[in-house]
């Protein structure tokens, strides 16, 4: 790891990185985009190659969401579960692509599906990233209720990661969604009580409490930038810090 270079942002050897379902999306505007694996299992392999611990929660929104199942019809309870499976499958892309490049990984579950998702437990991981492995959690907390901003919290403490990164398609925390408002103003840092102060929707509230408990930063940030994952580990100033 390199010094770090800005005494306000952080350098990291164990993270975890959250991404969203609709992130793979890419240019498809649904399900996985090939392009948009490879190039975020090249982001990856960029900081397992500076030795930097990594675990992935990814989400299932591209696929199957429980609460807009619930819109549909379907039953809370089934739909969340069947958001988890959708979760799932993203990992096993994720897996694939890193493959890919080289990087070897082992997929985790809160859900159990053998034998393509070994269930999840604090020490399993963390003997898998010690040796190496990116860790690739899928199926959020096993529980219905629960959405992957609160797995990924949940799985970073459990891991004793350093931090969240929470790659996003915008290049931080703003005052209002800038892709809406251009005149809302970028924050560089903030506070857990700043942003619950000012309602910033970084995370659901479950998660944003469990990362405030337990002294997890939480650094938003373009995952779609070439280098800003990269950046980021290095304790560069890129998008906003939450500590």
């Amino acid at each position: 790891m390199t010094n770090n270079p800005n005494p306000n942002y952080m350098a990291f050897s164990r993270i975890l990185l959250k991404l969203s379902g609709e992130a793979l999306e890419g240019s498809l505007g649904y399900g996985i985009d090939p392009q948009r694996l490879a190039a975020y299992a090249a982001e990856i392999k960029s900081i397992v190659d500076e030795h930097v611990q990594v675990a992935i929660v990814i989400g299932g929104g591209n696929i199957f969401r429980g609460l807009q199942g619930t819109v549909q019809g379907v039953d809370r309870v089934q739909g969340d579960y069947m958001g988890m499976l959708a979760t799932v499958i993203n990992s096993m892309a994720i897996q694939d692509a890193l493959g890919k490049q080289g990087i070897r990984s082992k997929l985790l579950g809160g859900i159990a599906i053998d034998p393509i998702v070994e269930e999840m437990s604090s020490d399993r991981a963390l003997k898998y990233l010690e040796q190496g492995y990116v860790a690739i959690i899928s199926g959020g907390t096993g529980n219905p209720f629960f959405t992957t901003d609160t797995a990924s919290a949940l799985r970073a403490v459990e891991i004793k990661a350093d931090a969240i990164l929470k790659g996003t398609r915008v290049d931080g925390v703003y005052t209002a969604d800038p892709e809406k408002d251009p005149s809302a103003i970028k924050y560089d840092n903030l506070s857990f009580n700043e942003a619950i102060e000012k309602d910033l929707k970084i995370m659901d509230l479950t998660a944003f409490s469990l990362c405030k408990e337990n002294n997890l930063p939480i650094v938003v940030f373009n995952m779609n930038t070439l280098g800003n994952l990269l950046k980021v580990v290095r304790g560069e100033k890129v998008g906003t810090l939450v500590k």
